[in-house]
């Protein structure tokens, strides 16, 4: 036997298992004005997070009647750019909508 197979019996193969943590998620929130149409706020749930018609209404109303309202949770990083994609096409169109983000 060569010195390299003598030294290959007396290793020992470990594994180790590491555990991934899921990253932290983060709330999606839209906040009530006087002048952001209900219908463009169910634009932006529908194009911005993909909802259907009708939870994009129920989302609406319940923005409209307790003054925020949560349009999804996601990582930081993808909630961040829902924040900013959604600011930015209320400014396009010339509205006030508010839309911020917090630790779910």
């Amino acid at each position: 036997m060569s010195r390299r197979e003598v030294e290959f019996e007396h290793e020992v193969a470990t594994e180790t298992e590491k555990k991934l943590k899921r990253p932290p998620l983060y709330k999606v929130l839209l906040h009530n004005d006087d002048y952001t149409t209900k219908e463009f706020v169910v634009q932006v749930l529908q194009y911005v997070f993909h909802k259907e018609q009708t939870e994009a209404v129920q989302i609406m109303l319940h923005v409209h009647r307790k003054g925020i309202g949560v349009a999804g949770v996601y990582p930081y990083e993808i909630a961040e750019t829902k924040v900013v994609l959604v600011e930015s096409l209320a400014r396009q169109h010339e509205y006030p909508l508010k839309c911020t983000m917090e630790e779910a």
